[in-house]
């Protein structure tokens, strides 16, 4: 008999399994509060659930929980974690504190299909989709899990080639049931897939951010291929005509290369295309990796960048690297560690 995995259900489809025996919601309840808020892995450990009931869900069912493997830490205090599948899927996890702010840097995929140029977890391939529980787990076991308070999909994977499971993954993380982490604290990442971006403004409050790389199509579409299927002047239009939830933010991911995409002339574009709109820009650093002969842009030209994007009415900031030295920086993920 398969059991069935706890992390990565919802209640309602814990009541599903529970209910033929006579079990209700309240105690389909109290077992996703054992999985999800207190990360219970053996299920005889769940408090406040009868003996009975135990007995009965260790029949039919086991935790899902699952520790990583390896980690390595960063002279920044970073934590990268190597996670492995029982199927042998594996994908990394970054753990990023910083004063009262602890974000985990969650994977979808283990690898990714999307071929971006300047991404090394391109070049690892593509060795398939996290489920919704793998997804949620990578917040619930890492030492710090009871720190965490924000979470961004921005690890290996393109989340909306993976949609459904992502979408589930923050319905658990924001549910009272599940991790209750309120929808402002997570934001998932995309190179822009058209149909996953509608379905997620109209599934959920969480934060999107687009990775553009450069306003010009051509030039994109040389650095993520997805961009011939997907236009991202269309993506936008869509965001900026896009009713605004208060909460939600949506974000432009800018990755600086030095002398390819920092001139004047994409700056301008870059305006051009989001004045007027609410949608803010991350200015990013560039992390090149091996023989890579591009390098970053300065800082003096992101904060220049930021001060003509802000002077022309655009939010804008320059955002800090962190693991670099460990290779959890944007971009860098591909199951290093050993």
């Amino acid at each position: 008999m398969i059991k069935e995995l706890l992390c990565g259900l919802t209640a309602d489809e814990i009541l599903h399994l529970i209910e033929p025996s006579g079990y209700t919601i309240s105690n389909a309840v109290l077992i996703s509060h054992g999985i999800y808020k207190k990360r219970e892995v053996e299920i005889s450990q769940i408090p406040k659930i009868s003996r009975k009931l135990k007995d009965k869900l260790k029949e039919i069912a086991i935790s899902g929980l699952f520790k990583p493997v390896s980690s390595e830490v960063s002279v920044d205090k970073s934590i990268k974690y190597l996670f492995r599948t029982e199927s042998g899927k594996e994908f990394e996890t970054v753990y990023i504190p910083e004063g009262k702010r602890n974000t985990v840097c969650v994977s979808t995929q283990s690898g990714c299909r999307m071929g971006c140029r300047f991404c090394v977890t391109a070049g690892y391939g593509f060795r398939g989709d996290l489920t919704a529980g793998e997804i949620v787990n990578q917040v619930l076991s890492i030492p710090d899990s009871g720190k965490v308070s924000h979470v961004v999909f921005m690890g290996m994977g393109e989340p909306f080639d993976n949609l459904e499971n992502v979408l589930k993954a923050c319905d658990i993380m924001t549910a009272e049931w599940g991790l209750a982490i309120s929808s402002r604290n997570i934001t998932v990442s995309t190179v822009g897939i058209t149909p996953g971006i509608e379905k997620y403004l109209q599934s959920t409050e969480c934060n999107l951010t687009l990775s553009l790389h450069s306003p010009f199509a051509e030039e994109r579409e040389a650095i993520v291929p997805i961009e011939k299927r997907y236009p991202v002047l269309n993506i936008i239009g869509i965001l900026k005509k896009y009713p605004v939830r208060r909460k939600r933010r949506i974000s432009i991911a800018y990755i600086m290369i030095d002398n390819l995409n920092d001139t004047d002339y994409h700056l301008s574009e870059l305006i051009s295309i989001l004045k007027g709109s609410i949608i803010r820009v991350n200015l990013l650093s560039y992390h090149p990796s091996g023989s890579d002969r591009y390098r970053s842009s300065s800082i003096d030209r992101m904060i220049y960048f930021k001060h003509n994007l802000v002077v022309s009415g655009i939010s804008a900031s320059v955002r800090k690297s962190r693991g670099i030295d460990i290779s959890a920086a944007c971009g860098l993920l591909a199951t290093g560690l050993k």
